[in-house]
């Protein structure tokens, strides 16, 4: 009998998906808790979260207080999507998620790409009363986001060798820790190739990320990553910077882009500053890298 290795097999289903042109129904902004019973941390928890309404009652613009962490799924056009996908990881302190701004705008610019967007819930370390961390529960978030798309890149009709992970500001410390510690949200997978993959995204944005300076250390195998702030936005385009040269360190094929004006949260919201066109700016290094066709 003939044993073919899982990722192989993975994108022989992608290729038939598209042959296909085959993706399952799913409602646009649908929610898929992460856990079905809990999340590790949350097993038991009965609280309600706590968001601000919007006029879409079905996508809040603003968690202050997250117990069930999940991914809202948006789905391109069949006829324009290309099989990337990315999970988007709002910021907001680890105190709240700006889940518009930085979750369902984002979507759209990706879903106009042809690329699928995985906006991502996760639990707030530091929201009044909170007993999360972000080592501990927000990363474990990530990586399980990342896992479950991979796993069900066939229903969705994507390409499993093709699934990054976006995050803007606290989001985009989630983006430093995914990039660098893509096995530590699954526990064994660091002595398992093959769980290691399945939470390793294929490539990572990192977008003003902020984070205590020496808590990143990256391995070699950390994967490509697009790095972005403005120089006005002091605290965090140090991170920005560290973060850039601890990747080269490792070889680890890297661009990065500062601006000089612009504040934090930039999000992507036009402007007539030039770090609105930052979007243009990932979508050359998606098209660099491959991810993407012209």
């Amino acid at each position: 009998m003939l044993h073919f290795p899982p990722v192989m097999i993975a994108k022989l289903i992608f290729s038939l998906a598209l042959l296909s042109g085959y993706a399952s129904a799913i409602e646009r902004g649908e929610e898929i808790r992460l856990w079905a019973n809990g999340a590790p941390g949350s097993e038991g928890e009965t609280a309600p979260e706590v968001f601000d309404s919007s006029a879409n009652s079905k996508l809040p613009k603003r968690f202050t207080v997250v117990h069930y962490p999940s991914i809202y799924v948006f789905l391109p056009p069949k006829e324009k999507a290309n099989g990337m996908a990315v999970v988007v990881a709002p910021g907001g302190g680890h105190s709240q998620l700006v889940i518009d701004k930085e979750g369902w705008e984002i979507a759209d610019w990706l879903n106009g790409n042809g690329i699928a967007a995985f906006v991502l819930k996760y639990r707030l370390a530091r929201a009044p009363g909170s007993h999360y961390t972000v080592n501990r529960d927000a990363l474990a978030d990530a990586a399980r986001a990342v896992r479950t798309v991979r796993s069900r890149s066939a229903e969705w009709g994507l390409d499993p060798a093709r699934i990054g992970f976006m995050g803007f500001s606290a989001g985009g410390e989630l983006a430093a820790l995914i990039e660098t510690r893509f096995d530590s949200g699954n526990p064994g997978a660091a002595a398992d190739p093959v769980e290691r993959a399945a939470s390793r995204p294929d490539f990572v944005a990192a977008i003003y990320p902020g984070f205590k300076p020496g808590t990143i250390t990256v391995p070699k195998d950390a994967p490509p990553a697009f790095l972005m702030c403005t120089d006005e936005d002091r605290a965090h385009v140090v991170t920005t910077v560290n973060l850039y040269l601890d990747l080269e360190k490792q070889g680890v094929p890297t661009e990065m882009h500062i601006y000089a004006s612009g504040p934090h949260g930039v999000g992507m919201r036009p402007s007539r500053l030039p770090v609105a066109t930052w979007p243009d700016r990932l979508r050359d290094w998606m098209v660099d890298r491959k991810l993407l066709k012209e």
